[in-house]
């Protein structure tokens, strides 16, 4: 029930800011997601924790999803090419006080790429015709399958998926998972994108339930290097930011 309930609470408050809030509002929200994910990730990968070098790492990510709001794919990429271009200007002025420079980089550049430049895309989405829609269709995926996934793997869960990254993921659960999903984002689809084939949307709901395993399997991997249980403890019964982004 601590899972559930503020799972229904985000979920909701998601669903009325695609509903109801405008474009700009929508990548102020995205933004500050941003913002805080990549504190998580920073804290978790910064060692040892330099509160200055961790501010700066945050800033240095931000630009590509803050360029999101101009909605052009071209502004983007030349956002992502300036986040990458001061990455690597920190680590050659820091290299002599830093313990690996190659650590700096690599996670730096995941850092950019797995939340900020990921996160800049459903801002894109949101500007494209019926992207709103797709958003929801989106959230309609990774709710069911995260909730299929969890109630099915607790409940039937027999065969380990991938027990030496997440212990508790099974065969099931994951068929559980990508079963709910496709059948939420069909049922969504119906009612938010008409006239948009339904074997269309299974069929995108079959690959992104795909893709959030492997998400999800991510995150995990970078939390056991790390030796942390969650990424953050903000959002109750959930772990962090990236617990849910990821």
């Amino acid at each position: 029930m601590k899972r559930l309930v503020p799972g229904l609470i985000m979920t909701a408050l998601w669903v009325v800011l695609l509903l109801f809030g405008s474009a700009s509002l929508f990548w102020l929200v995205i933004v500050i997601i941003a913002i805080y994910g990549l504190l998580e990730f920073f804290r978790m990968t910064t060692v040892p924790p330099a509160p200055g070098l961790l501010a700066l790492k945050i800033a240095i990510s931000i630009p590509p999803v803050a360029a999101a709001i101009i909605a052009r794919p071209e502004a983007l990429l030349g956002a992502l090419f300036l986040s990458l271009f001061f990455l690597v200007l920190l680590v050659l002025g820091s290299y002599a006080r830093i313990a690996s420079g190659l650590h700096l980089l690599g996670t730096g550049c995941l850092g950019v790429l797995y939340i900020s430049f990921s996160l800049a895309h459903l801002v894109l989405i949101r500007s494209l015709p019926q992207g709103a829609g797709w958003l929801l269709v989106l959230t309609a995926i990774t709710a069911g399958g995260d909730t299929g996934a969890y109630y099915i793997g607790s409940t039937l869960g027999r065969h380990k998926l991938c027990p030496r990254i997440s212990p508790k993921k099974t065969v099931e659960g994951a068929i559980g998972g990508i079963s709910a999903g496709m059948l939420c984002a069909v049922a969504t689809g119906w009612y938010f994108l008409r006239g948009t084939s339904p074997y269309l949307i299974g069929l995108v709901a079959l690959l992104l339930s795909l893709v959030s395993i492997a998400g999800d399997l991510t995150e995990s991997i970078i939390k056991r290097s790390m030796g942390v249980k969650d990424s953050g403890r903000l959002l109750y019964g959930h772990g962090g930011v990236l617990d849910r982004i990821d």
